[in-house]
């Protein structure tokens, strides 16, 4: 949705937009349909990064439907633009993953991303593999909406401040993918893995605590009613947070704090779910 709003103020790009629910392909053939019938120079896929960040269990069959879309794209000369995510990473190194870093994360989820990826650049040569922070807006299942929700209803949460990361608002999501789109355009062809993420960092609890800050100016928050919770102290510090070194080299594309999309998003929140029980 971000990047659809943000096309139609800048209007450089025709998009043709598919929901998650016209992408679960049944079968290659599907998919294929699906790729040629938009007629389109680039494919960008969000569904698994969407599914993983929205907390979505991602199953087999989306990662083959990633080999469908990659080698339907192959097929078609069409480049593919991946967007994958930093929890491909465990967050056990002591600097910022760099794009030539081994996916090693042990979870089942990060397993499943780095494999996603593999298939894309196996079986597609034009691929872009874009990995962001976590993702935040105002709609959907974010880390806004999960956080914000059980705070309107008082109750306490208690978060991880442990894991540091580098967050990314929607919109400033989908305007490192709109800056991309404009270069590959022009006949440049870099392809590879690139990286994304906020220029600070934050964990979960510092994330809760600006949230916070931000949505006290929209609702009443007594000092009982919420109580950010740190997890038990003793757990070891890790860190996803991205080096974006080369995405700004290649791509001249720059980092901006997520804290300066905090109160907008917060703002755009509490006015949806005044409309809703309106």
């Amino acid at each position: 949705m971000a990047l659809l709003q943000r096309q139609a103020l800048q209007g450089r790009h025709d998009i043709v937009p598919m929901s998650r629910s016209a992408c679960r392909w049944k079968s290659e053939r599907q998919a294929k349909k699906g790729v040629s019938r938009a007629k389109s120079d680039i494919v960008v896929d969000l569904r698994i990064e969407a599914a993983g960040d929205g907390g979505l269990q991602i199953q087999e069959l989306d990662l083959q439907r990633c080999r469908w879309v990659a080698k339907s794209c192959q097929r078609t000369d069409t480049a593919y633009l991946y967007i994958s995510s930093s929890r491909v990473f465990s967050g056990q190194l002591d600097r910022p993953y760099v794009e030539t870093d081994a996916p090693d994360n042990e979870e089942s989820v990060g397993q499943l991303l780095a494999r996603a990826e593999e298939t894309v650049a196996e079986a597609c040569a034009r691929h872009l593999i874009l990995r962001f922070g976590p993702v935040f807006s105002y709609e959907g299942t974010t880390l806004i909406t999960q956080m914000l929700g059980p705070m309107r209803d008082g109750d306490s949460l208690i978060l991880d401040n442990n894991l540091r990361g580098s967050p990314v608002a929607a919109d400033d999501g989908a305007r490192v993918i709109l800056a991309l789109l404009d270069q590959l355009g022009t006949g440049l062809e870099p392809w590879g893995t690139y990286h994304y993420g906020s220029a600070d960092t934050a964990t979960y609890y510092e994330f809760a605590e600006a949230l916070l800050a931000a949505a006290s100016q929209f609702s009443d928050f007594g000092s009982s009613a919420v109580q950010l919770e740190r997890e038990s102290e003793g757990l070891p510090p890790l860190s996803r947070t991205l080096n974006c070194t080369k995405i700004r080299n290649t791509f001249a594309i720059r980092q901006v704090p997520w804290r300066s999309a905090i109160g907008d998003l917060v703002k755009h929140y509490y006015e949806q779910e005044q409309a809703r029980h309106d």
